[in-house]
């Protein structure tokens, strides 16, 4: 949807004029632990910001099961005034399997957090299961952070953290019922957590702290489930042991939106990749976006090769 789409009363028209950028450099070992693409300043006063009744206008009347997930234009979302999202638009169907990659720092926890409507827009527009993000049931929305973001050291045992995915559905002053315990033993089951229930979380290792955030987000019935570098930092098999649930997961009808910086999980998993740097660099499925010219655009080096299936082509 254009500008000239939406109503007057809800667009000032921006003329894009960006203060200079900082200067960021690429590593000289090409490790990609530098953003290659410098995000951009801009005033926003006067950049369209709409909103869901301008998504709802006539170009885009939708019958409610066709809604996509995630409908993102032009959005900009940032930090003390420095974009780190610069005019994202991209959508998400439901039932969808999306894989976000990119460089460090090029918005990927950003994005992901605009979605689950926890970081605020400057502008554009922006539409999650049917509502502007900041106004989505939380309830749908289930949201893993890096685990880097966790404090480990907190003294709460596995069942604990898992049964507080629950919280948001039994509202204020209702203790956990019969029932939500059980949600709570059949998620840990999934993950196969059930004998770590009551460990403290600080004892387990990455791969079973990962697995236990996970069961915390299923625990909620999300109908959209959001994970932030799930596989950071844990080993071959927990990787594997995360993915599978998810693959599963998303056959039951779940939409699920997560960021990696493992290339070799892209291809194998995930049903459509969406390159970032700051700005959308391409979207769509992985045998069409990973390519050797895209992954370069994206990361601003040389990519590093993946074997089989997932290396990237010419």
């Amino acid at each position: 949807m254009s500008e000239d789409d939406m109503p007057e009363n809800d667009v000032e028209h921006h003329d894009h004029t960006h203060v200079a950028p900082h200067e960021i450099a690429t590593p000289a070992d090409h490790s990609h632990s530098i953003a290659p693409s410098a995000p951009h300043l801009h005033p926003h006063e006067g950049h369209a910001r709409g909103t869901t009744a301008v998504l709802a206008g006539a170009s885009r009347v939708r019958p409610a099961a066709a809604q996509p997930a995630v409908d993102f234009e032009g959005v900009c979302a940032g930090y003390f005034g420095r974009d780190v999202l610069d005019e994202v638009t991209f959508e998400v169907e439901r039932g969808d399997f999306v894989g976000i990659i990119g460089p460090n720092g090029s918005g990927k926890s950003t994005l992901l957090k605009a979605i689950a409507g926890i970081h605020p827009i400057e502008c554009g527009a922006a539409w999650v299961l049917g509502a502007d993000p900041s106004d989505v049931d939380k309830r749908r929305i289930g949201y893993v952070p890096q685990a880097e973001s966790v404090n480990w050291s907190f003294p709460v045992t596995v069942g604990d953290v898992v049964l507080m995915g629950r919280y948001g559905r039994l509202g204020l002053f209702h203790r956990p019922s019969a029932a939500d315990r059980k949600v709570v033993d059949d998620a840990l089951a999934e993950v196969a957590m059930s004998e770590w229930r009551d460990a403290q979380i600080g004892q387990l290792s990455g791969g079973q702290q990962q697995r236990t955030f996970v069961a915390r987000a299923l625990v909620q019935e999300p109908d959209l489930l959001l994970l932030d570098e799930p596989i950071a930092g844990v080993d071959a098999a927990s990787q594997h042991a995360i993915f599978t649930l998810l693959e599963k997961r998303n056959r039951a009808g779940t939409t699920i939106i997560a960021s990696t910086h493992d290339l070799s999980c892209v291809a194998t998993w995930f049903g459509k990749v969406l390159c970032l740097n700051h700005h959308v660099i391409a979207y769509g499925p992985p045998d069409v976006v990973l390519t050797r010219d895209t992954l370069a655009a994206t990361f601003g080096s040389h990519p590093l090769l993946i074997g089989g299936q997932g290396e990237p082509r010419a």
